[in-house]
């Protein structure tokens, strides 16, 4: 366990995109009508937002960021620092961060750098974030997280295809001593990284003719080794084996009411996982919205996917979150952070 306080940053505004193009689980090809029915019910998504071949995850993350920018009333000078989260960059180098620096027009006394997660991306990042600008007084700066993982997916793997939507997002922070503290409790676990993962492609195992051959794993699953790999069961048993009491032990540790939390945003990993956190919690489901319906499981973006399409006119002015991120690494976040009237931007759509 990391545990971080984190005083004089507030979180002034969010952001998210979506690509325009919608696929429908009910359209799926490679499964018979009843068994989509049953798929569509257990994992609570019947549409996915899919990018176009030529669309980046930082093309969405971009997008986000302008607009917030202009809502906010930022000027580009002002942003001292920018952190992109994501584990589908542009190139395996150079970093993306520094060319999201260039394409939006920012200061080279920018400090911009990336950080490779998934699931926990979102969480982990803000806790990042949050601590640089916590040390630089009148800083500002930007998290951008997203994925595309429709480009890692297996279209005839039923595990994995039905899933994995494309987002990107902007977060916007400041240095403020008058903001509230930041609480996270940050987790890891390697010996699970099997769990998710896409096999070749790295250091380990490098591209080769032999990697992009697709091969039947199972009835329904049919992938390459440079594809996406999902152990759904592993990813169950652990949410509730690790991801749950993490949760209990953080409310306990900082005397937190859950009550008095006025939204639980967890990870849109899929409807049985999120259900089973909310019983396991004991909270009332009104209080952790879920995104899953229509946008399907984004990634590192998840959740501020879901803070903008299900929050976007209902958040307090003032409101304490509890956000969680949980999946490939095996890697897991919490936190507790209270917003003080935050822009929260409609949902924007990327036109690919």
């Amino acid at each position: 366990m990391a545990y971080l306080n984190i005083k004089n940053c507030k979180l002034s505004g969010i952001a998210a995109t979506i690509p325009a193009k919608e696929e429908h689980n009910t359209s799926y090809p490679f499964l018979k009508e009843k068994e989509k029915q049953v798929l569509v019910k257990n994992v609570g998504i019947n549409a996915r937002r899919i990018a176009s071949k030529e669309t980046t995850a930082s093309d969405l993350c971009q997008l986000a960021a302008e607009k917030l920018l202009e809502k906010l009333n930022w000027k580009k000078e002002e942003i001292n620092l920018l952190i992109f989260v994501s584990q589908t960059p542009d190139f395996i180098t150079p970093g993306t961060a520094p060319i999201l620096q260039h394409r939006l027009g920012l200061s080279q006394n920018c400090l911009a750098f990336d950080i490779n997660l998934g699931c926990s991306g979102y969480v982990y990042g803000l806790s990042v974030i949050a601590g640089i600008l916590s040390r630089m007084p009148d800083a500002k700066g930007l998290l951008l997280v997203g994925d595309k993982s429709s480009q890692l997916v297996s279209k005839k793997d039923k595990s994995t295809a039905l899933l994995f939507s494309d987002a990107g997002s902007a977060t916007a922070l400041e240095y403020d001593p008058s903001a509230a503290e930041m609480h996270f409790d940050l987790y890891s676990d390697g010996a699970g990284y099997d769990a998710i993962m896409v096999k070749a492609g790295g250091g380990r195992y490098p591209f080769s003719e032999e990697a992009l051959v697709e091969k039947e794993i199972s009835e329904g699953i049919r992938r390459s080794d440079a594809q996406l790999i999902l152990k759904g069961l592993d990813i169950f048993n652990f949410t509730l084996k690790k991801v749950v009491p993490s949760m209990l032990t953080f409310f306990d540790n900082n005397n937190i009411d859950k009550n008095a939390v006025d939204y639980f945003l967890f990870h849109q990993a899929n409807k049985l996982i999120n259900d089973a956190i909310t019983r396991k919690l004991g909270i009332d489901k009104t209080k952790a919205p879920q995104s899953l319906d229509l946008y399907g499981n984004s990634s590192s973006a998840s959740i501020p996917v879901t803070w903008v399409a299900k929050l976007h006119e209902s958040t307090p002015a003032a409101a304490t979150l509890f956000l969680s991120g949980f999946g490939v690494g095996l890697s897991w976040a919490n936190a507790l952070i209270k917003v003080n009237n935050p822009i929260c931007l409609e949902m924007i759509t990327y036109e690919n």
